[in-house]
């Protein structure tokens, strides 16, 4: 049976079925929806339904759907739900926590704000789903700092979740929604942030959370078992708890109609994906599309093509610590495969930035590495130091002062810091390495360009006594 490929076959929206969004819809028609809208178009619905089922059947459906996570990482969702230790028949349930990752500080990535904006009961109704599912008493939206109306906006439609039975004291619908004997109780906060970007790195979330600095955790323990105030802990992504609702109501096996298979013998990757897409585009913008379409049918087709006409050069397919798909590279598929397919480091969140035929790659890779130089959290020795010295020598490259070996040396300094080496204990240094390394082998030659050629004198003998 032949594998399922990218196909176009979506007819309407998922995650925007509320929000008008191109194609299906037009922005200046977008309103924020509050409850009794939600409800009147079907919200809710997917809650009440869970909530007649077994917990651990509900996560059964999260599991077969095979949703990814939509934070960067890709990690199956239900499958981490699993995670967490088990309830055993008439055992209490103490505090376990859900921790939603609406930090969203990657550069080039505004997915996750457009859900908090205009349909942010949907990612309510998804956190009382995911509580529900995996016993959990309590839920964090961490929020980034920036996200001054979003935050309100949540509050107030946390108000009305309240009001209205799904989550307090007599919430959750005001069901008995029974795990060990007694009413399962679900209360849900939002918790601003302070502005840094370590902070969208999930233990890194965790300590902000608790009130301390933002320095991610050495792993293990995982979340799952010791996270928030050291107690069991999921944490997803605003766009994967957004999925639930209409899992839950059409079916894992609707799902994965959408979406592709793998290609390269990994996990598939089903669904729809939020893509914002950032640029030298004439029409940016959140679109919502199926995993697998091609970076070029989303730009050509739908994003007005390349602004001015020009060509396309390059592009960061999902954040920028994903790394840059090369000027041959246009025709990259938009699914989880990317990575070992077009040497980047992944999917990330999905929202590529566009850079046209005129776009100084060196001063693209000299602003990357400034900004991850900001950003490290200075806990680890690789990324703290050499963060700034890969700024510095970008910078040193960029103005024309430096010489071929400072080529060199920028790549080995890239290399040699970061998860994947086992130098540092979160992927900031991994997603600053990816970025300039995978501009500077791709487009070496603008790079070469800016250097002085480097001379070492080669002195030859003859003979053992030979002088130089």
């Amino acid at each position: 049976m032949p594998k399922k490929t990218y196909q176009n076959t979506l007819n309407e929206h998922v995650l925007c079925r509320r929000i008008p969004t191109p194609p299906f819809g037009e922005i200046k028609d977008r309103h924020t929806v509050w409850y009794d809208e939600y409800v009147q178009t079907g919200g809710y619905a997917a809650l009440r339904k869970a909530l007649s089922m077994k917990p651990d059947d509900v996560t059964e459906q999260v599991k077969q759907s095979q949703l990814r996570g939509r934070g960067g990482a890709g990690f199956p969702c239900g499958l981490k739900w699993t995670f967490l230790p088990k309830i055993q028949p008439g055992q209490a349930v103490e505090n376990r926590y859900l921790a939603v990752n609406a930090d969203e500080s990657e550069p080039g990535t505004f997915k996750d704000r457009l859900l908090i904006d205009f349909d942010p009961h949907q990612l309510l109704e998804g956190i009382a789903i995911c509580m529900y599912a995996c016993r959990l008493t309590k839920a964090y939206i961490f929020i980034r700092g920036e996200y001054h109306h979003q935050a309100h906006v949540l509050e107030k439609a946390l108000a009305q979740a309240y009001e209205q039975g799904i989550f307090g004291e007599r919430g959750l619908i005001n069901s008995d929604a029974n795990t060990a004997g007694e009413k399962f109780v679900a209360h849900c906060y939002v918790h601003r942030g302070a502005g840094a970007y370590i902070c969208g790195e999930e233990t890194g979330l965790l300590e902000a959370i608790e009130g301390n600095r933002g320095w991610p955790r050495i792993k293990p323990p995982f979340p799952a078992i010791k996270g928030l105030f050291g107690r069991p802990t999921i944490i997803n992504n605003v766009e994967t708890l957004s999925h639930l609702p209409s899992i839950i109501e059409h079916g894992p096996a609707w799902f994965c109609e959408q979406g592709v298979e793998s290609s390269v013998g990994g996990p598939p990757s089903f669904g729809t994906k939020l893509m914002g897409v950032s640029g030298h585009v004439e029409r940016p913008g959140v679109y919502e599309f199926e995993l697998g379409i091609p970076l070029r049918t989303l730009v050509e087709k739908y994003c007005g093509g390349v602004r001015g006409g020009k060509k396309y050069k390059a592009a960061i397919p999902g954040g920028v610590s994903m790394g840059i798909l090369g000027t041959d590279q246009f025709d990259a598929e938009l699914d989880f495969d990317i990575g070992r397919k077009y040497n980047v480091l992944g999917l990330g969140t999905a929202c590529p930035t566009i850079f046209d035929e005129d776009t100084d790659m060196v001063a693209v890779a000299r602003n990357i590495s400034r900004f991850f130089k900001h950003e490290s959290c200075g806990q680890c020795t690789p990324c703290r130091e050499g963060s700034g010295w890969l700024f510095q020598l970008l910078s040193r490259i960029e103005a024309g002062d430096a010489r071929t070996k400072d080529l060199d040396l920028a790549l080995e300094i890239a290399t040699s810091m970061g998860t994947m080496p086992g130098t540092t204990i979160c992927g900031l240094a991994d997603g600053h390495n990816w970025a300039v390394r995978t501009i500077m082998n791709k487009f070496h030659d603008e790079f070469a360009a800016r250097v002085q050629p480097t001379y070492v004198p080669v002195r030859m003998t003859v003979g053992a006594s030979a002088k130089g």
